[in-house]
């Protein structure tokens, strides 16, 4: 199975091209990259995000490398959101350890909750603008600690949906870190969302590791596509037409939610 992985170029392609997505706008890694192995390549639903959170760990890194020298990283949000989302990440896996992810019923059960993360991804996408006009409106009463309060807790719900779904860390991420900090530049709060997704997913991936959930074969033939990727999408990031990408790929993972759910 690992030789079939690493010689098929289909999964170096889309690694390929979520990498330059997760690049240019933060968004991608578990989105776009589990159903295209669950719906395309057949891969089980428990492998797929498992070993989907080791390749956004390793392509995110390389991200935020590229990202860390364009100085597009705050890394005071990045430590805030850290805060609540390794906890998170750990508790959430400590409840994982006591299912058997293998089964047929817990296979269907990840691909719901998967569904679910889609759309609410989706919407994400779609409203970011209008939310951002709402939260202008109201960021001023909010005062420096509950700002970092509020951080963390948006890690600690992102751990927890990233560990079971490997979705969430960069649409919802992003969206929530736009209504915090409204006044910071895009580039800086997509930098910032990567840099965050690292520990996030390496957390969650070692764990999943420990579950037995990861195909290594398929790890290395995505990495090998995803990590010039990364580096093309991140040097572009500040270019990126956002007004399009953002409706694009929101109907992308609508119609794939819809997919998944037949």
């Amino acid at each position: 199975m690992m030789d079939l992985h690493i010689v098929d170029p289909r999964l170096s392609l889309s690694g390929l091209l979520v990498g330059l997505l997760v690049g240019l706008t933060g968004v991608g890694g578990g989105a776009v990259m589990t159903p295209l192995l669950v719906l395309v390549f057949g891969i089980k639903p428990a492998t797929a995000v498992g070993t989907d959170l080791l390749y956004a760990c390793a392509t995110k890194s390389l991200g935020t490398l590229v990202h860390g020298l364009g100085h597009t990283v705050d890394w005071r949000i990045t430590r805030r959101l850290a805060y609540g989302s390794v906890p998170g990440t750990i508790l959430t896996l400590l409840a994982l350890s006591r299912m058997e992810l293998s089964g047929a019923a817990q296979g269907r059960t990840i691909s719901i909750i998967l569904c679910v993360m889609l759309v609410i991804t989706a919407l994400a996408l779609l409203f970011r603008t209008p939310l951002l006009v709402v939260s202008l409106r109201h960021i001023e009463r909010i005062t420096p600690l509950q700002e970092a309060w509020l951080t963390v807790a948006t890690g600690l719900m992102l751990g927890v949906l990233v560990t079971i779904s490997s979705v969430g860390a960069g649409a919802i991420g992003v969206t929530a870190l736009m209504l915090l900090y409204p006044r910071a530049k895009a580039a800086v709060i997509v930098g910032s969302d990567i840099a965050h997704a690292v520990p996030l997913t390496l957390a969650a991936g070692l764990g999943h590791w420990y579950l037995g959930t990861i195909d290594w074969g398929l790890l290395g033939a995505l990495l090998t596509g995803s990590l010039p990727g990364i580096v093309i999408g991140s040097a572009l990031a500040s270019h990126a037409p956002d007004v399009l990408l953002r409706p694009a790929l929101a109907l992308v993972l609508t119609f794939v939610s819809v997919r998944l759910a037949m």
